[in-house]
């Protein structure tokens, strides 16, 4: 699962976009190995193609890896497809199921027991968007990968984020 150039229709010509896609059984080990499939696309693109990417937008992406490809199974029997692509500065997760039941984020509560995997990822997420497809549903969230609170890995070596500006010089 190298990422690859997707095509130039994806995005605007000086925008880079990175793409790789996977389809998964939906038996017990696919959480697990969508989750590592995403971490190395994500590794893949820092130390081969220099997109920097900070150690947060790695384990964000594979929390939101986990609950949409948790959901997937739990509520649509059978094979799901996972796509990851960078597009700028986001990692998009995207991922097809079966079922055409678009999901609803509940309710924040604390006293409920599961069902908080939407809630999740819309909290961690910059953006999540659910769409009817002619088969089932797609599912996509943005992570960022860049962390502005902190340093983002470039080819193995910390970057430091610091202000600019005027309130830098205090």
């Amino acid at each position: 699962m190298q990422p690859g150039p997707a095509g130039e229709d994806d995005a605007a010509p000086d925008v880079r976009v990175l793409h790789t896609a996977v389809a998964l059984e939906g038996d017990g080990a696919c959480i697990a190995e969508a989750r590592h499939l995403a971490t190395d696309f994500l590794t893949a693109a820092r130390s081969g193609h220099g997109v920097p990417v900070s150690r947060r937008a790695v384990e964000l992406t594979q929390l939101v890896v986990s609950e949409l490809v948790t959901n997937a199974r739990k509520y649509a029997p059978g094979p799901l497809l996972m796509e990851l692509r960078i597009t700028g500065e986001v990692v998009e997760i995207v991922v097809w199921d079966s079922d055409p039941v678009l999901p609803v984020a509940r309710a924040s509560d604390a006293g409920r027991v599961g069902q908080h995997g939407l809630e999740i990822v819309t909290a961690v997420a910059q953006g999540v968007e659910a769409r009817r497809e002619p088969v089932g549903k797609r599912i996509t969230a943005r992570v960022a990968l860049a962390d502005p609170a902190g340093p983002a890995v470039t080819r193995d070596r910390v970057e430091e984020t610091r202000p600019t500006g005027p309130e830098s010089l205090t």
